[in-house]
Formats: structure tokens, C-alpha cells, sequence
């Protein structure tokens, strides 16, 4: 074969994956459309949603078992290697509750971490390792938040080998911001994890008023934006303003739901975003290819 014949096959085989690129990127492109055209017409007729999460599962049974038993579709995040995270993870996961890992990330202010938690000093083999024991031990485990982490929050590094492994097993990740200057939303959306970020807590102050103030904050939020997240404890205060609130939020117009959902249509619209503009990423990495 003649160096002309060969330049004119591998030219030909260019146009033709250049060709197939396109093509899937266009489907992509349609398919993301359809997405956020249907969360956005399902959203328009739904109702605001409301995700609230409970956090540091696991370690007292009467109280677990109190939280368990609040109404509709309640999201527990529990600690790791504590005394009654099968029983309640189960008693959870049988009411169709959504269970979570609440993962014990290095804090600024050097507060006691307690088992499985994950720390700066750590190399990555044991840092996965760590995590991945973590995650076996919570049974119908679907997503993780962390467990204070205002120190390893801020660091990619940590971030990214913390979204490797939840993109090796599957689980979405929902910030729990306890520091203003966390990376984890930035580094979940560029491995493709579903994410989403906690609006309010709850229970910082645990007098009941208060606790009540805060909820009312988190319903005007979720009735402005579409939905929002807030995260409780089980603590006594937290759980008598839950038990009397909770059955009033349908007939104020809201809809309790898992977390999860929220990570769903974070995600589909975060897939239309990327897709908005793909053609001339085809078109530079084409003219960045080597020549023969």
C-alpha cells in the first residue's frame, strides 16, 4: 500500500470516528434534554420537596427506635461500628426509609472522630480500606453524608479518593457543609457522583422553639428553591417538634422525601449542563491529535 493510500485510510478513519462521536454526543445531548424537560414539568406540578436526614444513628436504641417511627419518608444516616446500627438500619430499611453511612471526617478543630473515622495523615490504601469496612457494616446502606469533616472537606485530594470509592460501590454523597469553604460539591460533580448539600440543621440549639423556627426556615426554603434538605439528631427536643410537624406538612403543601430523589434530579440537571456546549470539546481534542 502507497504512503498516499495509507494517509487517505487513516483520514477516512478520522471523519468516521469524528462521525460516531458526534453521533453519540447529539444522542446524549437529546436524551439529557428529555431529562431536564421532564424534572422540569414534574417539578412544576409537584409540590415542594422536603428531605430531612437524622443524623449519629446508632448509638442509643430508645431513641433510635423513637426516630425510626417518625412519618413518612425519613432519611437515617448512622455511624459507623456503633451498638445498634444493624438493628435500627433494618428496622429503617423494612418501613421504606432510606439508610446512609454518616462518615466521621477530620474536623478543624481536631474533635474526637470515634471508630471509622477517616483523617488527613492517612494514606490512600488505608483511607479506602477504612471507608469501604465502613460501608459493609450498614446494612442497606444507599448513599453517605459526613459526620463533622469542616478540615478534610476543604481538601480535594481527600474529596477525590472519597468519591472514588463511592463510585466504585454506588452511593450518592450529601454534604453536610459543615465548613462554607467545603470542595466536595466542586469534586462530585467532576467524578459523576450524585450529590446534594444540607440547607439547614435543625437542632445546633436544642430548645424546642427553636428547633420549631428552624424547620419553618427550611419550608420557606424548600417553597422558594423547590426543595431543600435539613439535617436533625435524635435528640428528645428534636424528635417531639418532628412528631408534631411532621403530619402537617402535606396539608401545608409539601412533600417529604427521600434524599435520594433530590440527588436524582441534582444529577439529570447537572448532566444537562455538561452536554450544553460537548461539539467543540470533539472539535480541540481532534485538532490536538497527533499527525503520523
Amino acid at each position: 500500500m502507497t504512503k498516499r493510500s495509507l494517509l487517505q485510510q487513516r483520514g477516512s478513519l478520522r471523519k468516521r470516528d469524528l462521525y460516531n462521536s458526534t453521533h453519540v454526543v447529539l444522542q446524549r445531548v437529546l436524551l439529557s434534554l428529555l431529562f431536564l424537560l421532564f424534572v422540569s414539568a414534574v417539578q412544576a406540578a409537584d409540590r415542594p420537596k422536603v428531605a430531612l436526614i437524622i443524623d449519629d444513628m446508632g448509638n442509643h436504641l430508645n431513641l433510635g427506635l423513637r426516630a425510626v417511627m417518625l412519618p413518612g419518608a425519613i432519611n437515617y444516616a448512622f455511624l459507623p461500628h456503633t451498638p445498634y446500627v444493624s438493628v435500627l438500619a433494618e428496622l429503617a430499611h423494612s418501613k421504606n426509609k432510606l439508610v446512609m453511612l454518616h462518615q466521621p471526617l477530620e474536623s478543624h478543630g481536631g474533635n474526637r472522630l470515634g471508630p471509622g473515622g477517616l483523617t488527613l495523615h492517612l494514606d490512600q490504601p488505608t483511607f479506602n480500606e477504612i471507608l469501604l469496612e465502613n460501608i459493609a457494616v450498614i446494612p442497606h446502606i444507599q448513599g453517605v453524608n459526613n459526620h463533622m469533616g469542616s478540615l478534610m472537606t476543604r481538601h480535594p485530594g481527600a474529596m477525590q479518593w472519597l468519591m472514588d470509592v463511592l463510585g466504585e460501590v454506588g452511593l450518592f454523597f450529601v454534604d453536610s457543609r459543615t465548613t462554607e469553604k467545603s470542595v466536595a460539591y466542586g469534586v462530585a460533580e467532576e467524578s459523576s457522583i450524585a450529590i446534594a448539600g444540607r440547607d439547614i440543621f435543625l437542632d445546633h440549639d436544642r430548645d424546642v422553639a427553636t428547633i420549631r423556627r428552624q424547620l419553618k426556615k427550611l419550608l420557606q426554603i424548600a417553597k422558594l428553591r423547590g426543595s431543600a434538605i435539613g439535617i436533625g439528631h435524635p435528640y428528645p427536643e428534636t424528635l417531639q417538634v418532628l412528631e408534631e410537624e411532621l403530619p402537617n406538612l402535606s396539608k401545608q403543601g409539601f412533600e417529604l422525601v427521600l434524599v435520594s430523589e433530590l440527588t436524582k434530579i441534582e444529577f439529570g440537571q447537572r448532566l444537562w449542563r455538561v452536554s450544553t456546549s460537548p461539539l467543540s470539546t470533539i472539535v480541540r481534542n481532534t485538532h490536538h491529535e497527533e499527525e503520523p
